[in-house]
């Protein structure tokens, strides 16, 4: 049976203040865009081309419905679009609009502009140490 040290114990502590942290953060940045942070989340996603249905409620962590309601929403402020999947006829894909690219870039930029203030005190030899060192961990999840 292992043992739980408290160097363990330290780890998953901060790593769970830092998931605080980061929905506090998307929450502060989304909301004067008219976002909410899983509709930023959303279009922060969509940056890197459309998505299926499928996969977009994979990468977001929430039930299908839900994300229907979502993007719902988000096509009738004309942010998002469905459009034909290029390999499966049957199935649709979300992509950006020319507004909801704008708005995405918008939301990217405020989220990554507070992180970078939040870590300006490290140094380049810790921001590559906490990158890999997230990256493995992700690597994983």
């Amino acid at each position: 049976m292992a043992t739980t040290t408290a160097q363990d114990t330290e780890l998953a502590g901060a790593l769970v203040q830092t998931m605080h942290v980061l929905q506090d953060l998307y929450a502060e940045t989304s909301r004067p865009l008219g976002l909410t942070p899983q509709q930023a989340h959303l279009l922060c996603v969509l940056l890197g081309g459309p998505l299926g249905m499928t996969e977009l409620s994979r990468i977001l962590s929430i039930e299908r419905s839900s994300l229907t309601s979502m993007v719902d929403r988000l096509e009738r402020r004309d942010l998002v679009a469905r459009i034909p999947n290029p390999t499966d006829r049957r199935a649709l894909q979300i992509e950006l609009t020319d507004p909801g690219l704008a708005l995405a870039n918008d939301a990217h930029k405020a989220f990554t502009t507070r992180i970078d203030d939040l870590t300006a005190d490290l140094s380049p030899t810790a921001r590559r140490t906490l990158s890999t060192a997230l990256t493995s961990i992700f690597s994983r999840a």
